[in-house]
């Protein structure tokens, strides 16, 4: 999940965050450390521990457990820094996963293409991988969140709606 992080409550050991989603933005903040859970080693390398992270303001992922019945506990969050980020929403027309490459068509009808890195995450169905593991297919809506730099957008984070 990503959004800003709007508040820090280390006495509550919560971190609030305005989701991109629109959902619940109260996250637990997981203190134990000898908790097991699968979490993908290339990520938890790019993330801070949620226990330790301090940036309120900044754009982030937000790696975490729970949600339906049990309180949302966060992981590890990845800081992808203050902003601005670009935010779209599309349907895939090409992914070339040799090429690093996803476009989208916007909802105005605009083709854009972003470049993916081996630090781009993705959101899917079982959780977040790093986008390399990601597979849309032609038609598949997904939310990117990218920076833009030279006129290129590099995806940051990519959401399976």
């Amino acid at each position: 999940m990503s959004g800003t992080v709007s508040s820090i409550d280390p006495a509550a050991k919560t971190i609030e965050i305005d989701t991109d989603d629109g959902s619940e933005g109260v996250f637990q903040v997981l203190t134990k450390s000898n908790v097991s859970f699968d979490f993908n080693k290339d990520l938890r390398a790019d993330a801070t521990p949620a226990d330790s992270f301090t940036k309120k303001g900044d754009e982030v992922i937000v790696f975490y457990f729970g949600g339906s019945y049990l309180p949302r506990t966060a992981i590890a969050l990845q800081d992808l820094g203050p902003g601005p980020l670009e935010k779209k929403s599309g349907t895939v027309v090409k992914f070339d996963k040799h090429g690093h490459l996803v476009t989208i068509m916007t909802p105005s009808g605009a083709k854009e293409p972003f470049h993916i890195e081996a630090k781009t995450v993705a959101e899917t169905s079982v959780g977040a991988v790093p986008a390399s593991k990601f597979d849309p297919e032609k038609g598949d809506q997904i939310q990117v969140i990218a920076t833009t730099a030279n006129g290129n957008n590099t995806a940051l984070f990519i959401h399976a709606d």
